[in-house]
């Protein structure tokens, strides 16, 4: 395969970052390669058992094993290098495990730092297991940086070390804004993803999920969908979230029917369609002012046992609200409640302000009745709309219990909502304007 030299940069950049690009043949594959791989197992395992036989204990490796405290075992790695003993990889690698479990990663720092100058060679399953240990506490760019660095500790990376990040950034949801990759080399990677296929080299659903991903974000549907084919014949499956990333995909195309035979299709190929890819329907349905079949896929969703959660509701009380039906977009809140589900602060915040902006300051007051119920509140521009609408509707005790409900909550109307409020509070009852100079002080 031959590229332009103004390409070569990046192509052995990425070459070197994915060696083989992460695929799921073991590593051990690639060096039985041409050989009996039968005898090569027998002379291992010898091997193995005469090594084993003659290593002696690493006595620092059994003491700091029996320490609880990270301080106190980093002391004792100390206390062993002033004692002349040397310290070597079984050493290392039992501090750093004590230590990353305990989250003490200033500490797994300096212990990095002495092992790369002092030039220690270590195995690649301590730096797969310390990016593990940073992804689980969502310090992914410590994870990045360590999976860079790797080479510079004499140790390639392999297979299971790439998989290993990807899988960070995956749970991490980083994978594509993470910059771990130099611009242009996502494009450098897949063609060397499609040189190992040609090579019969097999990709893990993390790297198919991952290309995936990155094509849709690229507007590649056709592309993306190709590898969706590929994977599946393989006996692969994507996951939810991929199979909304291709709808979504399509969608933006139009293609809202192909993107709809996809989510039925899904189960065919192994995934049950989640809120995620009904969300993405009910998006595209709202953008295009649809929304009865937006309710309808709602329904659809219940039948097929899909649970909606906030989310969908969400997404459909949003392009209610747009299209100004506010009595459908309420029904729809406490259809919501009664099945359980919480409307969050965003939710009631969108009703309201579309309540106040069609000036139905009575339908306002039932959402700002239930969002206080319910501990959230909004934001005091709204009151203040809320409290001009209701005293210029004459509804003088509703704005001064809205009034009152501001006053708890220290919230103050901003200097020119008070032109407004005196105006409309002094053509009221005396009530009204006792309640702002309460709310003035």
């Amino acid at each position: 395969m031959s590229y332009p030299r103004t390409k070569l940069t990046n192509w052995v950049k990425a070459k070197d970052l994915f060696n083989v690009v992460c695929f799921c043949v073991p590593a051990q594959h690639y060096s039985y390669l041409g050989r009996d791989k039968s005898k090569t197992l027998k002379n291992s395992k010898q091997l193995l058992r005469y090594s084993q036989h003659r290593q002696k204990p690493n006595p620092f490796v059994t003491k700091v094993k029996q320490v609880e405290d990270p301080d106190e075992a980093l002391s004792l790695f100390y206390e062993y290098h002033r004692m002349g003993f040397r310290h070597d990889h079984p050493s290392y690698s039992a501090l750093i495990y004590k230590l990353a479990r305990s989250r003490s990663f200033e500490a797994v720092e300096q212990i990095l730092s002495r092992i790369e100058e002092n030039d220690v060679r270590c195995r690649e399953s301590l730096f797969i297991a310390l990016i593990q240990h940073y992804g689980k506490v969502h310090l992914v760019d410590k994870a990045v940086q360590l999976f860079q660095k790797m080479t510079s500790f004499n140790c390639p990376r392999s297979l299971q070390s790439f998989n290993t990040i990807l899988n960070v950034l995956v749970e991490n949801d980083k994978l594509l804004d993470a910059g771990w990759l130099e611009k242009g080399e996502w494009e450098t990677a897949y063609q060397l993803f499609d040189e190992m296929l040609e090579k019969k080299v097999q990709p893990t659903v993390v790297t198919y999920n991952s290309l995936m991903g990155f094509l849709c974000m690229k507007g590649d549907i056709e592309r993306a969908m190709g590898l969706l084919e590929d994977m599946t014949h393989k006996g692969k499956y994507p996951n939810a979230s991929k199979y909304a990333l291709l709808m979504e995909g399509l969608c933006l195309l139009g293609n809202y029917e192909e993107a709809k035979k996809l989510m039925f299709d899904m189960e065919y190929r192994g995934c049950k369609p989640a809120t995620i890819n009904f969300g993405v329907l009910m998006s595209d349905l709202g953008k295009r002012g649809e929304t009865d079949k937006a309710k309808e896929l709602l329904k659809e969703m219940k039948r097929r046992k899909c649970k909606p959660d906030v989310v969908s509701y969400n997404i459909l009380v949003n392009y209610l609200c747009k299209e100004g039906k506010l009595a459908e977009a309420y029904k729809l809140l406490v259809e919501m409640q009664i099945e359980g589900q919480k409307p969050n602060a965003a939710m009631y915040r969108m009703m309201l302000d579309s309540f106040c902006k069609v000036e139905d300051f009575g339908g306002g007051l039932k959402v700002i009745n239930a969002m206080l119920a319910s501990k959230h509140f909004p934001m005091a521009d709204t009151y203040c709309r809320l409290v001009e609408g209701l005293l210029r509707d004459g509804n003088i005790d509703d704005a001064c219990f809205v009034g009152e409900e501001m006053e708890k909550r220290k919230i103050r109307f901003e200097l020119e909502s008070w032109e407004v409020l005196v105006r409309h509070a002094c053509a009221a009852d005396g009530s009204a304007m006792e309640l702002l100079t309460e709310l003035s002080l």
